[in-house]
């Protein structure tokens, strides 16, 4: 064993944890386990510390470091555990001079303070290991503060990758063979704000698909649906390249809750960008990111949450139950108890599971365009899961025609 990373959490974290590996064996890292954290909710922590305790179990004589957004929120925690090595922060995870700290000696904990950094770079990430699709950053931070979220203070203020990086390192992600790329950051709806002339999300994809005409397939990743802009909506209308697949960063469907959370937006505005979009795209598919439970939330709050995967036509449901999270302000609020956290999740899940199956079943009989991820296993367009009659090379697009569905998946011949 060389370095391993082990990622928790968001799309973002994959992408780093690419950047971490290039890092940690630049500086000549060797026989270490690096744990890229979550700080999303306790429960994520725990998982951490839990994987930790058993790397150390199963291999006593690796150098174990900590780092990701709950070693930047919380890096106490992880000096104090025994199985822990050295603790870097979110920024210092990115350079190679942190791991050059890590090999040293001496102190155990390199964290600075994340509201200091101001720029984004532009890491070189050339392969993901065993990924059909590559994730391409294009921002990091958040200058929002929802109620309930720990993360800006482990990501820091909102920051963008300058348009001209971010086609750069595009051109090479596609020379490298890969077909699909996903726009990921941890707030991309705010991309540009701090760049010259501050162009949109919408203005930074038009210019990425103009000037690397090689690259197949664009993929959003999760984007607040108000800030949506009109080349954004343009593109959704008029570039096939684009994926009609968007995620909402929704969390709740009742206005009362979404003041209370902070958020930008509320019901009404999602029922109408879906049906805008839906409008421009009719193959879109949907998905969203829910929070069930939060504090003060009552049965018709969580009704009007409930109601609004039907009255949006939300497919992909990322269902969450509240997980307090000490130092946020919702962390104060009269908390709903949390079996009845986990029976409105389990209620939501149950009727995106419905809408999946529906959606699934509606596509039987049409031929899509998938992407390979394992031999007998890849996505389509809309990313449903399609089960292939026949193996085929991962990270290649190939012509299927859907034969049938389960609750889960499509399964296709391969044309």
């Amino acid at each position: 064993m060389t370095v391993e990373v082990i990622n928790f959490g968001c799309r973002l974290n994959s992408y780093e944890g690419e950047v971490i590996k290039q890092q940690a064996q630049a500086a000549g890292l060797e026989r270490a386990i690096i744990f890229n954290s979550c700080a999303v909710t306790s429960e994520a922590e725990r998982q951490v510390r839990q994987a930790i305790r058993k790397a150390r179990k199963d291999d006593p004589s690796a150098k174990i470091i900590v780092t990701g957004c709950s070693a930047q929120v919380h890096p106490d925690m992880y000096t104090g555990m025994a199985e822990v090595d050295k603790v870097l922060g979110n920024q210092e995870k990115l350079e190679k001079s942190g791991y050059e700290f890590a090999i040293a000696g001496g102190e155990k904990v390199l964290v600075n303070d994340i509201m200091s950094v101001k720029e984004t770079a532009s890491h070189m990430v050339a392969s993901f290991d065993g990924r059909a699709r590559a994730f391409l950053q294009v921002q990091n931070g958040c200058d929002h503060r929802c109620t309930f979220c720990i993360i800006p203070y482990g990501r820091g203020n909102s920051r963008s990758v300058p348009m001209g990086e971010v086609v750069y390192q595009a051109r090479k992600l596609v020379a490298a063979g890969y077909n699909e790329l996903v726009l990921t950051g941890v707030d991309i709806s705010d991309y540009g704000k701090d760049l010259p002339g501050a162009p949109t999300l919408g203005q930074m994809m038009k210019r990425l698909l103009a000037l690397v005409p090689e690259l197949p397939r664009l993929r959003l990743s999760s984007i607040d649906a108000v800030e949506a802009d009109d080349e954004l909506y343009h593109l959704i209308e008029n570039e096939p390249r684009l994926m009609p697949h968007i995620h909402i960063s929704l969390q709740a469907g009742d206005d009362m809750v979404l003041k209370r959370m902070k958020r930008r937006h509320n019901r009404q505005d999602i029922v109408d960008f879906c049906n805008k979009v839906r409008a421009l795209r009719p193959d879109v598919v949907f998905g969203a990111d829910i929070i069930a439970g939060f504090p003060t939330e009552t049965e018709g709050m969580f009704q009007n949450t409930l109601n609004l995967v039907d009255e949006a036509g939300l497919t992909y449901l990322h269902v969450f139950p509240y997980s307090a999270r000490a130092g946020t302000p919702a962390a104060k609020m009269p908390q709903v108890p949390k079996a009845i956290r986990k029976e409105r999740a389990a209620r939501l899940r149950q009727a995106g599971e419905k809408e999946l199956a529906k959606y699934l079943a509606s596509q039987i009989g049409k031929t899509l365009y998938v992407i390979v991820e394992k031999p007998r296993i890849a996505r389509s367009e809309g990313f449903a899961m399609v089960e292939l009659d026949r193996d085929c090379i991962p990270g290649t697009i190939t012509t299927t025609n859907i034969t049938g569905a389960t609750s889960q998946t499509l399964q296709a011949h391969v044309a």
